[in-house]
């Protein structure tokens, strides 16, 4: 096991080479997964030089937040206190936490052994309109194949805090196939439906008989184009699906018939985000352009616009207390 640390423009990028069968690199830029190679295929979407990525949409890789996902309105009121985190979503509201989120600072890189790379930044309080000055920390650890990604934060006042990891897979390669052929699984009986800016309603949603029921696996492309009003809302899938259970338990499985790798995620947050790639259409990627459904999602995270759904599970981080969360894919073939 090694670490590599090599110049990736005005970014870093290191590398952590594990047994010969997993290889990952991460960007100072965002605290971003640049790639994943299991058994010689990479196969996380990115970018091969850092103007990618700062021009980019869709935060290929990035960890964000301070909220990942969507919050209506761009509003929140905690405390009794209604805070403005503005609309960064054209039409829509808030996302993956503003303007300038976490995808887009310049974390700090500290080594630990030859097989974890720790992550940390910090956010200013009032910093996109969020209460609460905050510690961050990002820890990146492969152990055989397994790929492990540990949060960490504090803040000095009470905030709301949901963080993930929005990488793009592809278990054909990065360069292959669209996902629509892999076969997958998502681990929930429930998900929440969404309006036509794609916020939450509030309801939870039995996934039987509808086109969201991934619990006996399927391809990802049987019902990708469904006739369900949520499936043409999205132009896919992009919804957050609720987990059971709590703890560190197995959240999907995704399976190439192409490449046979097999990945699994496993989560202790609360709900996963599976985001087909719908809106996918960036003309320059690592080998060329990445068009609809090239990459698919799996944003280990609380329930979008949770804040304004006290039903939800919180994600309210109280001054002084310690969020840590765990979010883990195994790979296997």
């Amino acid at each position: 096991m090694s670490i590599e640390k090599t110049a990736f423009g005005a970014a870093e990028k290191y590398t952590i080479r594990g047994n010969g069968q997993l290889d990952v690199s991460i960007l100072t830029y965002g605290a971003t997964l640049q790639s994943i190679c299991y058994k010689g295929t990479d196969v996380c979407l990115g970018y091969n030089d850092l103007e990618g990525y700062q021009t980019m949409t869709g935060y290929l890789g990035a960890t964000v937040g301070r909220y990942a996902n969507r919050i209506a309105g761009g509003k929140f009121t905690l405390n009794g206190k209604t805070y403005d985190v503005g609309c960064n979503e054209a039409g829509r509201g808030h996302l993956h936490g503003g303007k300038i989120g976490l995808d887009k600072k310049i974390w700090r890189a500290e080594t630990l052994g030859g097989n974890a790379l720790k992550m940390t930044t910090s956010l200013a309080d009032g910093e996109e309109g969020y209460p609460g000055n905050m510690q961050i920390s990002v820890t990146f650890t492969v152990e055989g194949n397994d790929l492990r990604i540990a949060y960490e934060a504090t803040a000095d006042a009470d905030t709301v805090f949901n963080p993930t990891n929005h990488c793009y897979f592809n278990l054909n390669g990065q360069d292959g196939a669209p996902t629509t052929n892999h076969i997958l699984q998502i681990n929930a009986s429930a998900y929440t439906p969404v309006d036509e800016l794609l916020i939450p309603t509030g309801e939870i949603r039995p996934v039987q008989g509808t086109p969201f029921d991934f619990t006996v696996p399927k391809p990802i492309g049987r019902d990708i184009a469904a006739e369900d009003p949520q499936i043409q809302l999205a132009g896919g899938f992009d919804h957050n699906f609720v987990l059971p259970g709590e703890g560190l338990r197995q959240a999907a499985v995704a399976v190439s018939p192409v490449t046979g790798i097999q990945m699994e995620c496993y989560t202790d947050m609360p709900a996963v985000q599976y985001y087909s790639g719908c809106c996918l259409d960036n003309p320059v990627g690592k080998s060329g352009a990445m068009g609809q459904f090239q990459g698919f999602c799996l944003e280990t995270q609380t329930y979008p616009d949770a804040p304004n759904h006290p039903s939800f599970p919180s994600a309210t981080l109280k001054a002084g207390e310690i969020f840590r969360s765990v979010t883990e894919y195994r790979f296997s073939k």
